[in-house]
């Protein structure tokens, strides 16, 4: 019997009440045509009804691929777990996902990516859940929101904080998904999957894995089909013996705006100077100054945002392979890429399951990650994860809280405030007028790394901002180091509020992070 069926067939086969995980990065690996088909069944029947959607990385973009939003319909879905959300501009019009979840219409929750990724596994070997230290004394804790985007979350608890053998836990029980939705590049006629022209395995083995052993369906979207015994074996991914339906979409794309480029898939080595370079002006400053704490030879973990700029300038120095980069999605090495390709990387050495990746992050293996930030407050703790004013400008929490529990030394990279108008001279960097809020503030509105428990771990903590860079000390932040050009007092102390002082043996930065060409890294 052949497993091939239209994505309407497959929509057909879930049942009302399931409890859906969904394999995608936002448009990476999403199967798209899938969920589509979803919503349609559920427009034109009413079914399936009530369902839970897992998502350990956003399903779809504000681009062009729906995702998540397909299935984001009252009556529909009741439940849905996150690592991460559909985000975007305030230009574009906010997710439907996001409306159900600011309107209190679907119990939401913001749950690490990795942990999701852990209770995948444990489930799917009948463990009693995951049992984890991420996330204590952030968001995720259950002393905080306990992972709960709305009432609707907080009124249905799924983490608690437990007692084991002497030391405290957060304990997520098992939640058993009945339906996997996957996608791969190609399967063949037993359902064998490749993933040739992906930018990532993400977690599609371990989500089915799962759902297999709890006796549900698996669905594969691909975009093409083999004759059975054409695929090399060591290629094949998730074996066919784990897929009940496979579902082509010839016109699936690659990732966000990209309907295929080989160099994001590995299938060739793009020259390095082809990549575009950092262009100049203030975010290029602050990655330049995070680009000073690596040396050749570290393994460093990378977020979006600003820092997502720090491997471009290793390019510019003439260091594109001095550090290897890794990333949740999967990637180790090459360089990651930035825009709408985020998530991906061109040149990469290997590309590893995200679950794994994830086992790397929390175990802290890397010497240093690089991440951005929305606010920092007087205790050090960071907000990337809610935005109460435009809250789908965020994605959520993705791997963040998993990569910065076990990091020995973390680099935030951010505006010291938000719309200042900066000038760069020939002295320095000018505030020329001060910005519409600050960004270090009393408390931030969502705790997504904790200051006091980077303090009790003894992890190193650095954040960087066009006006200084700051440490986390017993005290608070602490400015070590001022850019050329700033005043410390009128913009520093008095900007913040008196929320961030001045060290006494603070020194001033080198004039070469403002140089046009290259600033002389690895000298």
């Amino acid at each position: 019997m052949s497993k091939i069926v239209s994505a309407a067939q497959a929509a057909a086969r879930i049942a009302d009440g399931a409890v859906v995980t969904v394999s995608s990065s936002s448009a990476l690996g999403c199967p798209d045509l899938v969920l589509k088909a979803i919503g349609a069944r559920f427009d034109a029947e009413g079914h399936p009804r009530e369902l839970t959607s897992i998502h350990p990385i956003a399903a779809g973009d504000m681009y062009g691929v729906k995702g998540v939003d397909h299935i984001a319909k009252d009556g529909l879905l009741c439940r849905i777990l996150g690592g991460s959300y559909p985000s975007g501009p305030s230009s574009k019009p906010m997710p439907e996902i996001w409306k159900m979840i600011v309107e209190n219409r679907v119990a939401a929750y913001n749950v690490p990516s990795g942990i999701l990724f852990d209770m995948a596994r444990e489930t799917a070997a009948n463990r009693p859940g995951v049992l984890t230290k991420v996330g204590m004394n952030t968001f995720v804790d259950p002393i905080r929101e306990g992972c709960a985007m709305n009432d609707m979350g907080a009124a249905a608890p799924i983490v608690r904080r437990v007692e084991f053998d002497g030391d405290t836990w957060l304990h997520f029980p098992n939640i058993v998904p009945n339906v996997a939705i996957l996608r791969a590049t190609t399967a063949d006629e037993h359902g064998n999957l490749t993933y040739e022209h992906e930018g990532a395995y993400l977690g599609g083995l371990e989500q089915a894995i799962c759902v297999r052993n709890h006796g549900g369906l698996v669905i594969a979207q691909v975009s093409r089909v083999t004759k059975r015994g054409s695929l090399r074996p060591h290629d094949v991914r998730v074996p066919g013996h784990l897929v009940d339906l496979v579902v082509i979409d010839p016109d699936q794309k690659q990732t966000c705006e990209t309907p295929y480029d080989p160099a994001i898939s590995g299938q060739i080595m793009r020259p390095w100077d082809s990549f575009s370079l950092a262009e100049r002006g203030v975010e290029k400053i602050i990655a330049r100054r995070a680009a000073m704490e690596l040396r050749p030879g570290m393994t460093a973990n990378l977020g979006f945002g600003i820092s997502a700029m720090v491997p471009r300038i290793l390019l510019e120095e003439g260091h594109p392979e001095a550090v290897t980069w890794a990333v949740e999605q999967g990637a180790v090495g090459g360089i990651p890429l930035t825009g709408f390709a985020f998530g991906c990387s061109s040149n990469a050495d290997a590309f590893v399951p995200s679950p794994q990746q994830f086992i790397y992050f929390q175990g802290g293996g890397f010497d240093v990650s690089f991440l951005s930030f929305l606010e920092v407050d007087v205790e050090g703790n960071v907000n990337v994860s809610k935005l109460g004013k435009k809250p789908y400008l965020t994605a959520g929490c993705g791997g963040f809280v998993d990569i910065t529990s076990g990091a020995k030394k973390i680099v935030f990279s951010g505006w010291f405030e938000a719309g200042a108008r900066i000038e760069l001279t020939s002295e320095g960097i000018k505030v020329e007028a001060p910005g519409k809020f600050a960004k270090m503030v009393e408390a931030v509105e969502h705790v997504t790394f904790s200051g006091q428990r980077a303090r009790e771990l003894g992890q190193e903590v650095l954040y960087v901002t066009e006006r200084c860079v700051m440490r986390l000390a017993e005290t608070g932040l602490v400015a070590t180091e001022i850019m050329p050009g700033i005043d410390p007092e009128r913009d520093i102390v008095q900007a913040s509020g008196g929320r961030v002082s001045i060290a006494p043996d603070a020194i001033t930065l080198p004039i070469s992070l403002l140089a046009d060409g290259p600033m002389g890294w690895g000298k």
